[in-house]
């Protein structure tokens, strides 16, 4: 953990010592952040408000060199030493920040009266973390990235995850020989458009597929006509919705859970998506769309908490002839994506992600990585940490507190830890605007939405291409 800090205050390149300071006030306040002068007033920041707001608006911590020390840092692997990788996007909602540049529309649920899903602006996070086993709230994060106005989601993802996997492997983390690295993502992805991308790493990716999906099987040996003819790419069509169209699957599994009661998957071998020239595919207009197999998966559990008859979710896995523990294997890994949404809360809540009203995204993503660099210290004191529980909680296990349990007791564990932050300097505050006077320059307000329109058909794609 030592190690780590002096590596992260080596990643900040500009006002080193008062983010590195404040990073540690995000992990030492009492309670949760709420605002940004409140971590002015902690024991650990000996700075004043003014150093904090100068320091997020002129400094610098540099993402490549973080994201490589985040790489060689011990990480969570599963029961046969495989490294399981989730890619999610979480948004920092700024609806009322008309003068903050590169504002998206951000797709959520639950807000308002209503409860139902709206677009509100914002700017949208797309993280990488890797997964633990069991049951548990915490994750390794490796990589944030801010999606910008003119960025292609599909596009960002794959060079997150190619860049992801890289660094592990030159880490040492992954070495010949070892287990394919497992992808899992959720039905807002291109599932498989990102195996296409990243075929050449050794990867295996998981995704979820909406209830109206087609599949399609292998054509087999017949021609196209009853005269021969070219042989055909598709056979026969597997709707998720329609059960008359399933066939027999490969494979069957049934699993006891404690949690779900009975799991029960079906799996169907060599099964692919129609691919169309849209989307991401538009880049391959002239050449012939590739045929990309993979297994699909039907899972359906007893039941859910507050949900006796829950609809069966649907997935899709790049690799192929699968084996009744593979099934088991992976749909048990993509129910583990959900721990990072306890830690996309956490960030939010407790660390204070969205707290701050900062105008620019370079702001924004400044803070993004000095929150990635606390969560991180906490997974490194997660064996340190007392459990300092309050009278009406329950005891936790050994080795099993929560994040939020760590927080509480990580003070206890700084005072034991390197800080190579510098005593700060005696000096005046300046002496600001004068009384009286306003500020003539009007911030500039920024429009919301996507620069870059993508083309609707490979008609409109090739028109654009000139």
């Amino acid at each position: 953990m030592s190690r780590f800090r002096v590596e992260f205050y080596e990643c900040l390149y500009a006002r080193a010592d008062a983010l590195f300071e404040l990073t540690d006030a995000v992990l030492c306040a009492d309670g949760p952040v709420k605002t940004l002068v409140e971590l002015s007033l902690a024991l650990e920041h000996r700075r004043g408000h003014g150093a904090l707001y100068a320091a997020l608006d002129r400094g610098w911590a540099e993402p490549a060199r973080l994201r490589r020390t985040l790489a060689g840092l011990p990480l969570p692997k599963a029961a046969d030493g495989r490294i399981v990788l989730a890619v999610d996007v979480s948004n920092w909602l700024r609806p009322d920040a008309p003068t903050s540049d590169d504002r998206l529309f951000c797709h959520v649920y639950g807000r308002g009266a209503r409860s139902k899903d709206q677009f509100v602006p914002g700017w949208p996070y797309s993280f990488v973390a890797a997964l633990e086993t069991g049951r548990t709230s915490w994750v390794a994060l490796l990589d944030a990235v801010r999606l910008g106005p003119a960025d292609d989601a599909t596009v960002v993802t794959a060079s997150q995850l190619r860049g992801a996997v890289e660094r592990l492997m030159q880490a040492g983390q992954w070495e010949p020989g070892d287990p394919e690295i497992l992808i899992v993502m959720d039905s807002g992805y291109d599932v498989t458009y990102l195996s296409h991308a990243l075929k050449d790493l050794p990867v295996v990716l998981l995704g979820r597929l909406r209830s109206d999906r087609v599949m399609l099987r292998d054509p087999g040996e017949a021609r196209s006509g009853p005269r021969g003819g070219r042989p055909r790419r598709h056979g026969g069509a597997l709707a998720l919705a329609r059960p008359e169209t399933w066939h027999n699957p490969e494979v069957t599994t049934s699993t006891d859970t404690t949690r779900y009661g009975t799991a029960e998957t079906m799996a169907w071998d060599h099964m692919h998506p129609r691919l169309t020239h849209r989307g991401p595919w538009l880049n391959h207009a002239k050449d012939e769309l590739p045929v990309l197999h993979g297994t699909l998966i039907r899972l359906k559990v007893e039941h859910l908490p507050g949900d006796r008859d829950p609809k069966p979710v649907w997935l899709w896995c790049s690799a192929t002839t699968a084996t009744p523990a593979d099934v088991d294997r992976w749909w048990q890994s993509f129910l583990r994506r959900f721990d990072l949404e306890h830690t996309f809360r956490l960030m939010k809540q407790t660390l204070g992600w969205t707290a701050p009203k900062v105008r620019h995204a370079d702001t924004a993503d400044l803070w993004t990585w000095l929150i990635v660099a606390a969560h991180t210290q906490l997974r490194l004191a997660r064996p340190l940490a007392e459990d300092l529980r309050r009278p009406w909680e329950r005891p936790a296990e050994p080795r099993r507190l929560t994040p939020a349990r760590v927080r509480r007791g990580f003070r206890n564990v700084h005072a034991a830890t390197v800080r190579p932050a510098a005593a700060p300097k005696p000096s005046r505050p300046g002496p600001g605007r004068p009384p009286g006077s306003k500020n003539k320059h009007r911030a500039k307000r920024h429009d919301v939405g996507k620069t870059v329109k993508r083309a609707a058909s490979i008609k409109e794609h090739k028109a654009q291409q000139g």
